[in-house]
């Protein structure tokens, strides 16, 4: 796949309609489902947690875990159900997290990730990548981070995927260690430098495309986090400016217009409006009405029966001239 811009994996965020949303916006980003752990596809509801729309193409299952046998099988679960990659968390820096022996804490066992690779590699034919933090607690920066790349690399994997921050397991909450580590992107470049042969793609506080831009001259692609769901339009320049493809919409109208008709498909499903809503909150950001569209949306769209007619209202409320 093209990872020249990517749309990060956020638990809670990128399900499967907002990535069906996304979508919309751009036809060309690799969007990356939320985690889903090693047990819950095994031992849980495995059609739920792997179900999407194919229209979300091209879209990668992110897994957490450490356990190759299981890893493995997950990563055939995933070819099965048509994913176009599988991608290994070792960036999640969360206690519970650690706790499962998986996220970022692996960075410290660059061999076991390696195995995980191999053994997924034998049973799909489905390219296995990593995204990782620059380092762990106290880990010397570059050279541990370099270390842990070059084994997994040597095992046959070509992606890695770096938030160019640290994560500090001890005494940071996953949110702080979002903000308060600070970036270190001349990591990310000297990496792709040292290691030209491998795909270097960077995360980590991008939240304009004239940054992708300035990224791409260093690295092979970028990913987008929390500005995706904070300020979705951005996405709608990604394929003009990023790939030279023009843009599905020019109004932002017409992208939620055409969400309207997946809104009412899944209504028609029984998904509550509010899980369909979520993804659209900021798409007027910065226009007249913004605030009134998200308020009403928001008072709205978790009753009983609230259906498309809640949108259609809010969506009235914003002027796009």
């Amino acid at each position: 796949m093209n990872h020249r811009f990517t749309v990060a994996p956020m638990l809670d965020w990128t399900d499967r309609h907002c990535r069906y949303f996304h979508r919309l916006l751009t036809t060309q980003a690799v969007l990356y489902t939320e985690m889903v752990t090693t047990g819950a596809l095994i031992h849980g509801d495995t059609q739920r947690h792997l179900q999407f729309d194919r229209a979300e193409h091209p879209l990668a299952l992110q897994l957490g875990g450490s356990e190759p046998a299981l890893m493995a099988q997950c990563a055939q679960l995933a070819e099965q159900a048509g994913y176009y990659e599988v991608n290994i968390n070792v960036g999640c820096p969360s206690e519970r997290v650690q706790k499962g022996a998986f996220g970022a804490c692996l960075m410290a066992e660059p061999e076991l990730i390696a195995a995980n690779v191999q053994a997924m590699q034998a049973a799909t034919t489905l390219p296995i990548t990593v995204k990782h933090r620059i380092g762990i607690d106290d880990q010397e920066d570059y050279a541990a981070m370099h270390h842990f790349v070059q084994t997994v690399a040597a095992a046959g994997c070509k992606t890695f995927i770096v938030h160019a921050r640290k994560a500090w397991l001890k005494g940071l909450s996953p949110k702080e260690n979002r903000e308060i580590p600070p970036l270190r992107y001349e990591l990310v470049y000297q990496l792709k430098q040292d290691l030209p042969e491998l795909d270097i793609i960077i995360n980590g506080g991008i939240t304009t495309l004239e940054q992708c831009l300035e990224h791409l001259n260093y690295v092979d692609g970028v990913m987008i986090g929390r500005e995706a769901y904070h300020n979705p339009w951005l996405l709608a320049q990604v394929d003009p400016l990023l790939y030279a493809v023009p843009a599905r919409f020019t109004k932002r109208k017409q992208v939620l217009t055409a969400y309207l008709d997946y809104i009412e498909q899944q209504l028609s499903l029984g998904v509550p409006l509010q899980h369909l809503t979520k993804p659209i909150l900021g798409l007027f950001q910065g226009l007249a009405g913004a605030k009134r569209f998200r308020r009403h949306i928001s008072e709205q769209a978790h009753k009983k029966e609230a259906d498309i007619r809640v949108v259609m209202q809010a969506m009235s409320y914003v002027s796009e001239d």
